[in-house]
């Protein structure tokens, strides 16, 4: 007999793993909104759900800022503000390809790297995530749409051409994009409507969430990890997708595509001790991605010609439809 999970038991769960894991899964206050911290905002876009978009597209002559954290104590290349011993020496593939790309794009691989004993260079986030409001009520109360970006800026106290004010420009271009052929999207901006979409794309089958887990607490965003065990798939006939957004409360992108893909469970040990039990998704079928996605140039390939593995940071969920039970 299949387990059926009901939304209302989920739900409760999303919230106890979400305040566990300090994503910061409580309810605010509409007013608290506007005293979020400038620090607490991240700049540009989250480049795993960008498979149909161009991080480097020029807009009005300028270059999009990159999407890493720089109210976190970054600068826009993820670089500047931060200590030595936040990257590291990181060797294993090209140092004069990797030199030019921002570290936070480093997440990258291929399904060949999956192998015990590979070491690969990976960019983990740690940050925390601002609130994420609990009903979609409270959510809707407050327009979430490019076109009310002037009266949200002065909503949250953001002046125009402020990293912020381009942070949340870019987070609502990329939520009002059509989805690329086959998948269906949502910019979840509450639990309720992240868990609503999630229970309309596996209707009533049951379903489970899994994200990467930080062993070690580490300063090291990145450095060269390598695998320690043989990478263990988690069989999934579907799975939902869900980045977190740079905003000041917290949204999803949650996607689900119709192409196939394959869930990984990977522990990995940094050069400097670090454990990651990683969460990594390989898609196997690419060719519908623009030319233009960051992973073809990192990985230098073309769209179609190879699965395009990426690993996931604590902040982004995966939630799996469970494999049919006999």
């Amino acid at each position: 007999m299949k387990l059926r999970i009901s939304f209302e038991s989920i739900f409760l769960l999303f919230l106890a793993v979400m305040c566990f894991h300090g994503i910061g899964a409580m309810e605010m206050p509409r007013e608290e909104l506007t005293k979020i911290p400038m620090d607490e905002l991240a700049e540009g876009v989250n480049v795993l759900q960008l498979h149909s978009m161009d991080r480097n597209k020029k807009k009005d002559g300028e270059q999009q800022p990159a999407m890493e954290d720089m109210f976190h104590g970054l600068d826009k290349g993820g670089v500047k503000t931060q200590k030595m011993e936040d990257t590291g020496h990181v060797h294993g593939h090209s140092s004069s390809h990797m030199d030019h790309l921002d570290p936070s794009v480093i997440v990258f691989f291929t399904i060949k790297d999956l192998k015990l004993g590979k070491t690969l260079p990976i960019y983990f986030a740690r940050k925390h995530l601002p609130p994420l409001l609990e009903s979609k009520e409270e959510a809707d109360s407050i327009p979430f749409s490019y076109a009310q970006l002037p009266y949200l800026l002065e909503f949250f106290s953001f002046s125009q051409g402020s990293p912020q004010a381009k942070a949340m420009e870019n987070t609502l271009r990329e939520c009002e994009i059509k989805p690329i052929k086959g998948e269906t999207k949502l910019c979840a901006t509450s639990q309720e409507s992240m868990l609503d979409f999630v229970h309309n794309i596996f209707g009533l089958e049951s379903y489970f969430r899994v994200t990467t887990s930080y062993l070690t607490k580490s300063r090291a965003l990145l450095q060269n990890y390598t695998i320690l065990e043989v990478p263990k798939e988690i069989p999934a006939p579907k799975m939902v997708a869900c980045h977190a957004m740079p905003y000041p409360y917290a949204i999803f992108y949650c996607h689900s595509q119709l192409t196939e893909n394959k869930v990984f469970k990977v522990l990995l040990e940094g050069q400097n001790g670090d454990r990651v039990d990683a969460l990594a998704v390989c898609h196997l079928d690419t060719s519908a991605w623009s030319r233009n996605h960051i992973s073809f140039r990192v990985l230098r390939i073309e769209p179609g010609t190879s699965p395009v593995c990426h690993f996931f940071p604590a902040d982004n969920l995966i939630w799996l439809q469970s494999p049919t039970q006999y």
